[in-house]
Order: structure tokens, then sequence, then C-alpha cells
């Protein structure tokens, strides 16, 4: 059933590199205004810049392109299902039919480009739907750009905090969270080590059932002492003063990786 007029209006961010197809998908929520109000917020190129705006306007609709420079549209909706209160995610995309099905399958709506006037009408009509799975998300976006996410995301205080992978050194996990460490401070994340493991696999290597570390920040080891239980090593690293425990056996591996960088 069409939205009535008279509803209050769907608060949209589009989202697209291309000004002209942010121009487009304009013109067509003003078409459509009579069957459906919407009221657009805010335009954004990327990712990054959409949750920037999200920070500070909340809206109940996402367009979101889906190949996208800085953080694509898959990464972005990935962080959005991790809200308290999401909102629903549109795709807007150039893609063929067979890998728009994958979205299809997730409960994700998309629409092809050049979007239709009715299409587009069709799509806002499902809202509210269920959101999309953050963790499936994820999966499919590192399936299609060939590596994972370029930021983790977690809440602090109220907040979706951005956490660049790049800037990561280690992953340890605790009874509940995982422990993201950067050279500036550590953030608590709701993910799970074997995920990241497998996500990330390029960039990070296990240490112990417990830590990840990235490759890079590996700067030396040194020997447990006979009676220490935790380890058999100490891994030590680039820029903090913590030392990461080292199973025997990873001991091998680690200090190759070392040796041959």
């Amino acid at each position: 059933m069409p939205t009535p007029p008279s509803a209050a209006p769907l608060k949209i961010l589009i989202v697209d590199d291309e000004p002209l197809a942010r121009d487009r998908l304009r013109t067509l929520l003003s078409d459509i205004a009579g069957q459906f109000p919407s009221d657009v917020v805010g335009e954004a190129a990327n990712g990054l810049a959409a949750l920037e705006i999200l920070r500070e306007q909340p809206v109940d609709v996402v367009l979101a392109d889906i190949r996208m420079p800085g953080m694509d549209g898959i990464e972005l909706a990935s962080h959005l299902g991790r809200l308290e209160k999401p909102p629903a995610v549109i795709f807007t995309t150039a893609y063929d039919n067979y890998a728009v099905q994958a979205f299809d399958l997730n409960a994700v709506d998309y629409l092809l480009k050049p979007v239709r006037t009715q299409r587009l009408l069709a799509a806002l009509q499902k809202v509210p739907a269920q959101h999309p799975d953050a963790a499936l998300l994820a999966g499919i976006g590192q399936e299609m750009r060939g590596s994972g996410r370029t930021h983790l995301s977690c809440h602090e205080r109220g907040r979706l905090l951005l956490v660049p992978i790049g800037e990561v050194l280690y992953f340890k996990a605790d009874v509940k969270y995982v422990t993201a460490r950067t050279v500036e401070r550590e953030y608590l994340l709701d993910e799970a080590l074997t995920h990241l493991e497998i996500e990330f696999a390029e960039r990070f290597m296990r240490l112990h059932r417990a830590v990840l570390v990235a490759k890079t920040a590996l700067a030396g080891f040194e020997k447990a002492a006979g009676d220490d239980a935790e380890a058999y090593g100490w891994a030590l690293l680039r820029g903090v003063p913590e030392k990461l425990p080292v199973s025997r056996r990873q001991w091998v591996p680690a200090k190759a990786l070392v040796k041959n960088s």
C-alpha cells in the first residue's frame, strides 16, 4: 500500500560518489512525493562521509551505492546494522543480476541503475522491513572486493566509533569481547576472533588462542620463563610497550615471519 501523503516524511540519506546519480535520486524522490513523502536530509560521496552525517542526523532510510571509494556501500551497511536503531538500507547498483541476487537473498533491497521511478517507490514501500545482518553483509563485501572491511565499529558512550583496520596492532579475546589495540588506545568490539582471523588473514596472524597480531607490528621475541604457564614466549611490538603471548605451536612461524620481513 502506498504511504498516504499525510504520513510523516521518511528521512533519507543519499550516498553515492557520482553527483549526477545523487541528483537523479533527489529528482525521483520529488516525483513520488505525493505517493510517498520523504525528506532528503543529506548527501555523502562514500560510507565514511555518510557515517559522519549520521552521527548528527539520524535517518529512516539510506540509499547507498555499492562501489564507492573510501568505504563502499556494503561496509557502510555493516556498520549501520550495529546501531541500536539502524536505518533501512536500499542499495543502488550497476552490478549485474547475478551479483544482485546475493543481496536479495539476504533481505537487502536494491535498485539497478539507472533507477526507475516505480522501482524506487516499490523499494521505499518495504520500509520498515528487516534490516540487513551486519555479519552477512561484511562477508558478502569481502567476497566482492576481495579483502576485508576498511574499518571496524564499536559503541562507546552511546556513539558509534570507527576503528581503521590499518591502525590496529592486535586483537585480544576476552570472555565476551575482543579488544582492538592501536597505538593511541584500546577499543572493545563485539566481534569473534575466528571471524576476524578469516576476514583479515593477509594482515594478521594468530600468536595464541586468544591473540591475533598485525604482521607489520611484530618487532621481536623473547622466550618465556620456564615456569610461565601463560605463554611459550612473548612477542614485542612496535609503538606500544605491551608483550603478547605466543603459543608453542606459533613460535616458529611467528619468528620466521619477522626474520623474512
